[in-house]
């Protein structure tokens, strides 16, 4: 069964770069994003792990943790940080599951249930392995999305989009292109009456699109 929004992602003890991990008590209090690559030493997953790197300052400013998911093992993992951290000109300092079993990318339907990695394998095996997961403290998934392998994840957007997922925990909801600092909507379940009090001024565009200032 496919992983939905809102479903408790899985919980699963991993190795990784880092040491054993067991994966909800890891989250613990935070947010967190998993993004998983077919395999360490290629070209667009190594861009995409520097990108990763060179916003951790603003993961750690959102109080969330990044995990990376690749189906090789942890000492290829450390040696292909050294590439990462080289391009990037940043620490890579996530950990990084292995997944040679390919139980982590079955749990969250990456991978079919009778996906098997052959001898000799190369990235085009593995190639559905490239999605992102954020989820929330509660453990649930907010959000995902799937790249094919020849398209470089946008990290600004889902820096964006962690943006809105927070901001819109807060009882609001976010239109098209929003970025922070911008107006947000109210949702139509909202009365105006519950609005104003909760939100004080806003705008009515239509009955059913009324804007308001993000919340603290």
């Amino acid at each position: 069964m496919s992983l939905r929004i809102n479903d408790t992602v899985p919980n699963f003890t991993a190795e990784t770069d880092q040491g054993t991990i067991t994966f909800h008590d890891w989250i613990g209090d935070s947010w967190a994003i998993l993004f998983s690559h077919p395999k360490d030493f290629t070209p667009v997953c190594t861009t995409e792990f520097s990108a990763v790197a060179q916003l951790n300052d603003e993961w750690e400013k959102r109080g969330t943790k990044v995990i990376g998911v690749s189906v090789d093992g942890p000492e290829d993992h450390r040696k292909w940080k050294t590439d990462i951290e080289s391009y990037g000109k940043a620490s890579a300092g996530f950990p990084i599951i292995a997944d040679q079993g390919l139980e982590v990318s079955k749990a969250f339907d990456m991978l079919p249930s009778e996906a098997y990695l052959p001898d000799g394998r190369t990235a085009a095996d593995s190639a559905t392995v490239r999605s992102v997961f954020i989820i929330g403290p509660d453990k649930k998934l907010k959000l995902s999305m799937t790249y094919p392998m020849t398209v470089g994840r946008n990290f600004a957007e889902i820096l964006r989009a962690l943006d809105g997922l927070q901001i819109s925990s807060k009882g609001v909801a976010t239109p098209a292109n929003w970025v922070p600092g911008e107006d947000v909507i109210i949702p139509p379940a909202v009365s105006d009456d519950d609005a104003k009090a909760k939100f004080g001024e806003f705008e009515t565009i239509f009955p059913y699109l009324r804007k308001t200032k993000a919340p603290e």
